[in-house]
């Protein structure tokens, strides 16, 4: 039989289409349990690689036989070799090409929608690490936000679609990601957009992101006036765009809503994140489609693969804005913190520019889930 590989776009497309996809996974128990590959009908069974080296016979029979079968580990090496048994033991497989940090770094462009005066806005899924970044284009300029350091993906995209980076934004200071946004600006001599009272420590020249501003992208109007969001950080800004998709960067998504504690002042924070929510928030409209940074859960992706949806029915669904009580909030916030992302802090140091690791670290730093959210 055979073997082959199936790149991280061809499962993407799966999760998409709710494809059902058998993944066995190699990796040790503890990697597997933090962090996978998950789908709405994938099944999954975990076998560390080191246990099959004696042959995989008492394997076959816990493999389906009407079902597509991936093979899954950290890297590529050891999925090829299990998927490279499983072949001559007659079982057609395939194997993650890259493995898990080919899947960490895979951005989908997923249109969300047209803007009113022609252009439209783009979603990137991450959607092995939970990131959204977006794009607008507008009359042949572009603007990118909450861009990941995978940047070339950003720049081709501009270029397919015959766009001009003019702008870059981040919603805040990111602790979970590398920011592209630097380089993007640099390679396009765009504008980089950053909330000072999040960039008190940064060690380059930026824009003051403050609420009040009014950014033209083409014909199409990015507003930030009145949507200073403080709470996941204390710089954390919203945008509204053509008065129609509201970035929530950090604060507010699907399923869930920010945590506040990755800078050590959750007890300080957690006021500042109820402020914004209950208040700032509700002052906008209902029909305003919300587009968060992050996702937690599969489940949170809408038929068509966006992460989006409008501003009152999260008000109505999401747990974390109906907790009228302020002391039951903070305590709910307080109590269902995640662990802490994987190298936060050394994360945050290469976003404020004061360290310059290689790729190969940098992929290190980032490896496993978002943990940005208190669900």
């Amino acid at each position: 039989m055979t073997y082959q590989p199936m790149t991280a776009k061809e499962v993407t497309k799966k999760i998409f289409n709710k494809e059902p996809l058998f993944i066995l996974d190699v990796r040790n128990a503890s990697d597997f349990e933090d962090w996978k590959v998950e789908g709405a009908n994938f099944a999954h069974l975990n076998i560390p690689y080191f246990d099959l080296l004696d042959g995989v016979e008492e394997l076959l029979p816990k493999l389906p036989t009407d079902q597509d079968i991936l093979v899954v580990c950290a890297k590529e090496g050891s999925s090829v070799m299990i998927a490279d048994m499983l072949s001559e033991a007659g079982r057609d497989v395939s194997y993650l090409q890259g493995g898990m940090k080919a899947w960490s770094e895979h951005l989908e462009p997923v249109r969300v929608g047209d803007l009113k005066d022609g252009g439209e806005i783009y979603q990137f899924v991450r959607i092995g690490k939970g990131c959204l970044s977006y794009m607008v284009i507008s009359d042949g300029e572009a603007a990118v936000i909450d861009a990941t350091r995978m940047t070339d993906v950003f720049l081709h995209f501009a270029k397919e679609k015959q766009a001009t980076i003019k702008h870059v934004f981040d919603t805040h200071l990111h602790a979970d990601h590398i920011s592209g946004g630097r380089v993007i600006a640099k390679e396009t001599g765009a504008s980089y957009w950053l909330p000072p009272k999040d960039a008190a420590e940064v060690t380059f020249d930026y824009n003051k992101l403050e609420g009040g501003h009014e950014v033209m992208i083409g014909s199409t109007a990015i507003s930030i006036e009145a949507l200073y969001s403080p709470g996941h950080t204390i710089g954390s800004t919203s945008f509204v765009v053509d008065n129609t998709y509201l970035l929530s960067g950090d604060i507010l998504f699907i399923d869930s809503i920010g945590r506040p504690d990755l800078a050590g002042l959750a007890d300080d924070w957690v006021g500042d994140l109820r402020e914004t929510l209950y208040k700032r928030y509700r002052a906008l409209s209902d029909e305003l489609l919300v587009l968060p940074a992050h996702f937690m859960i599969v489940s949170e992706l809408n038929e068509d693969g966006t992460v989006s949806e409008k501003l009152g029915k999260l008000f109505a669904e999401n747990h974390g804005l109906n907790i009228e009580d302020e002391a039951i909030f903070r305590s709910v916030v307080s109590e269902n913190l995640p662990p802490q992302p994987n190298a936060y802090q050394q994360i945050r140091e290469v976003n404020m520019g004061k360290i310059t690791p290689d790729e190969e670290e940098q992929r290190e730093m980032e490896i496993g889930p978002n943990r940005c959210a208190v669900r």
